[in-house]
């Protein structure tokens, strides 16, 4: 590899590590803040820059949540569909489905709390129209898990399987206005408490 090459590739490596700092500092922004009630430069400011300088890494106020925000569902969902794919009983499927959301809200904090307060308001562009079909496919995966288990007699069929998902999926996805990482608990512990509680109520005795 010549000179030229490494030094261009340490630039773009640089670079990308730079705009990952930036996206951080400005996804804590906008989840406190709020998305709409930020300016870029208040955005700036909490990256430590100047909102010109912002405008190098990102075109605008627009693009800097949809990366915030795809960066998160894409990962969360490479996660879920290896869950779904791997052949796990429904029982151990929900499970594993938890853990990963818990560990996805842990890596992700900033950008579950966006996505929780503004999806809403951001799905009426068509730019951000992956997140309607994010919510669908999420209610669809996890509905899918529970008539599984049903049919399994692992899981209760006298319950209303609508009512089981938003319970698991708001206990879960709440968590994320009050879990902070190096808590008491890690996520993982959490996420087993959370089992522990619901696969209680839904699970055949």
């Amino acid at each position: 590899m010549s000179a030229r090459r490494r030094d261009a590739e340490g630039t773009a490596v640089a670079r990308a590590e730079r705009r990952a700092e930036l996206l951080a500092a400005v996804a804590e922004v906008f989840a406190s803040r709020g998305y709409a009630a930020t300016t870029v430069r208040e955005a700036a400011e909490a990256a430590g820059i100047l909102g010109g300088s912002l405008y190098y890494h990102f075109d605008s106020k627009e693009s800097m949540v949809d990366e915030i925000l795809s960066t998160f569902l894409d990962e969360m969902w490479a996660d879920y569909d290896k869950i779904v794919s791997s052949g796990l009983d429904a029982r151990e499927t929900l499970r594993a489905l938890v853990v990963a959301s818990f560990a996805s809200i842990e890596r992700h904090l900033p950008a579950v709390v966006i996505y929780q307060n503004e999806s809403k308001h951001l799905a009426a562009n068509p730019r951000f129209a992956y997140l309607d079909r994010s919510r669908e496919k999420f209610e669809a995966t996890w509905l899918s898990v529970l008539d599984r288990g049903v049919a399994e007699g692992v899981f209760r069929a006298d319950l209303d399987r609508i009512l089981i998902y938003r319970f698991i999926r708001d206990t879960v996805w709440v968590a994320a206005t009050w879990y902070r990482p190096g808590g008491r608990l890690s996520a993982d512990q959490i996420a087993g408490q959370y089992l522990a509680m619901v696969l209680e109520g839904i699970q055949q005795p």
